[in-house]
């Protein structure tokens, strides 16, 4: 490519340089370099214009603002020559931008800015003894951190209306129970189960939260929702997608009270197919709160301090439930896709971590994860079988290329997959059954993660194949996924008796691609502020020995996964011995003199320095 102008987006590195990224089938990356970078922003649209160099990297110059997206920069205040700087976070900004401020900010105060063209003026002053890596999590992936003070009045006043009660089926009498982590506060589904009839068919009512009731359509409250499109949680913090007077209160299933709810109502056979649904407005009210300790000892020892006697009959049949569901998902394939990480135990009072462990999933954890998935499922065949719109979560079937590499990544570990040229969701569930229980079960299922790719939303429905699910969507969180909101208003417009959803059709699009947008910047921000985190526990173990697997290789050198707690650190290709290294992309290896470094690979370091604000971990191998 000569001498070519294009548009792309701004990615600045903290080390100082930048890349101009145009995304499309075949992605192109050129080189910023440093005074060409001054002016811009992480994530600013541009236009550039692209030459090669002799080496053949892409080069971009001439660059040019076509658009600024980012609302707000967080950094600390540097004086120079009598006036004020903003140091903005190295990742966001490669250099300091004058600073608007009437206030007689002290050198190295934190504060976050709001972005005025070239200007920037301070919006809020971070107070002293705030969490610092969350501030910068927040300007840097421009997440809406508060509520408007007229948000906040319209969701008091939405939470005091009275519960309409048409159309609603009374399940209070129904034990139902909720299973959440001791921490959560915004309660959005909840299951009960009728013992099995005589014909040895059980029902399982998921019930979940009406949010559409305090939150109407194209409202000022709706309109701030699809702007954030997804709660967020933070280590230490939350972001609600809603205030809290509706998302921690009057929509949450709070033990006790009176809550309008959305059921999915599935009849289960004894050979776990789901013979019928009906999907309903409800309402119900929850007899206990559980948590998953809870329910874990109940589902082990047969009883439990936390589980009431009361809906100790109900815990048992939604055992019988997901028993059933389970073995109908292990003959039709697919695996576990759920992010495999470090679970960091944080201070009650200093909200500092102080330990770290690797992720594991729980019998509870099961329990909720197979009743959600099967409500999700039930209810996308519902609207399909009705021909209604919907906004469905898809995750394609694996290219060739993608089946050949992560083929090779299992030989690598020590695991022989043999899939031949395409994967299966039944192939894919046998190879999830060779790595459970391995030592490095944690890594291959980051690097199977990397492999398979992400889901997406979309108006189209299809597959989810790491489900191995013929039609999906997010039906169950709409108190923290703008998807299932809208899943939730098409599904009680239609039992309203409405059948012209051409309107409705028309947005879905974009809406979809919006929520998309908004999933994976929630997704970013909380793996980065993890990574700070870590990174922090870290600082208190430089020279400590660990040991883990390589997961991937980078640019820059390896990325390994300690082993026992899920963390991440990198290794330079500076730091290896046996260098130069070339790239083998097939063996997915680096090679050097006499050495091989491959994805799988067990390796022993040392940790030699951490960057917080990078959540970064560095190692250096032994010997």
């Amino acid at each position: 490519m000569n001498d070519s102008t294009t548009r792309g987006r701004v990615s600045v590195h903290p080390r100082g340089f930048g890349f101009f990224v145009v995304e499309g089938t075949t992605p192109i990356s050129a080189f910023i370099t440093p005074p060409d970078l001054n002016p811009f922003l992480d994530g600013d649209v541009v236009s550039a214009r692209l030459s090669s160099d002799a080496s053949g990297r892409f080069v971009a110059t001439e660059l040019a603002l076509v658009s600024r997206p980012r609302a707000e920069v967080f950094g600390s205040v540097a004086l120079r020559g009598g006036k004020r700087y903003l140091r903005i976070d190295r990742s966001v900004a490669n250099t300091d931008w004058p600073l608007d401020t009437t206030s007689e900010l002290a050198e190295g105060t934190h504060v976050v800015a709001e972005v005025s063209g070239d200007r920037l003026v301070v919006a809020r002053v971070v107070p002293e003894g705030a969490d610092l890596g969350v501030e910068r999590c927040i300007a840097r992936h421009g997440l809406r951190a508060v509520f408007a003070e007229a948000l906040d009045r319209a969701a008091e006043e939405a939470a005091a209306r009275p519960i309409p009660m048409e159309r609603r089926r009374d399940l209070r009498s129904v034990p139902t129970v909720t299973i959440d982590a001791a921490s959560t506060r915004d309660i959005d589904d909840a299951l009960s189960a009728y013992p099995a009839d005589a014909s040895g068919a059980l029902r399982v009512l998921v019930s979940i939260a009406d949010v559409d009731v305090f939150v109407p359509e194209r409202s000022a409250l709706d309109r701030e929702a699809r702007l954030r499109g997804t709660s967020v949680y933070l280590a230490g913090r939350v972001l609600p997608m809603l205030p809290e007077a509706i998302s921690s209160r009057a929509a949450s299933l709070v033990e006790g009270e009176d809550r309008p709810a959305l059921t999915a109502e599935l009849r289960i056979d004894p050979e776990g197919r789901i013979t019928s649904v009906d999907v309903y407005e409800s309402l119900v009210r929850s007899r206990a709160r559980l948590t998953y300790d809870a329910v874990d000892t109940f589902l082990a020892e047969g009883h439990a301090e936390g589980v009431p006697h009361a809906v100790e009959s109900t815990l048992r049949w939604l055992r019988t439930a997901v028993a059933r569901l389970g073995a109908v998902r292990a003959a039709r394939g697919g695996v576990n896709l759920a992010r495999e990480e470090a679970r960091i135990e944080l201070d009650a009072r200093t909200g500092e971590p102080t330990a770290i462990e690797a992720h594991r999933e729980t019998p509870a954890h099961r329990l909720v994860e197979r009743l959600m998935v099967a409500a999700n499922e039930a209810v996308a065949e519902w609207l399909v079988a009705r021909g209604l719109p919907g906004i469905y979560r898809v995750h394609d079937e694996p290219s060739p290329e993608r089946v050949r590499t992560l083929a090779q990544l299992a030989h690598n570990f020590g695991i022989e997959a043999g899939f031949g040229p395409r994967l299966s969701a039944r192939s894919l569930a046998a190879f999830e059954a060779q790595i459970a229980g391995a030592r490095f079960e944690p890594a291959i299922r980051t690097v199977l993660g990397q492999a398979l790719g992400p889901a997406r939303y979309t108006p189209d429905p299809g597959a989810h194949f790491g489900l191995g699910a013929p039609l999906y969507l997010h039906f169950t969180s709409p108190i923290r996924r703008y998807a299932d909101l809208v899943v939730h208003r098409i599904l009680k417009r239609y039992l309203e008796g409405h059948r012209d959803y051409e309107d409705i059709r028309a947005g879905l699009a974009v809406l979809a691609a919006d929520c998309d947008r908004s999933s994976q910047n929630a997704g970013k921000a909380e793996a980065e502020r993890h990574r700070m985190l870590v990174a922090r526990l870290y600082a208190g173990r430089l020279g400590e020995e660990v040991s883990g697997n390589i997961v991937a290789l980078k640019p820059f050198g390896l990325l390994v996964q300690i082993a026992g707690t899920g963390a991440m650190g990198s290794i330079t290709t500076d730091a290896l011995p046996g260098g130069p290294f070339r790239t083998d992309l097939a063996a997915q290896a680096l090679l050097g003199a006499g050495v091989r470094y491959a994805v799988g690979d067990r390796i022993t370091a040392t940790v030699a320095a951490v960057h917080e604000e990078l959540g970064r971990i560095d190692l250096v191998p032994v010997g």
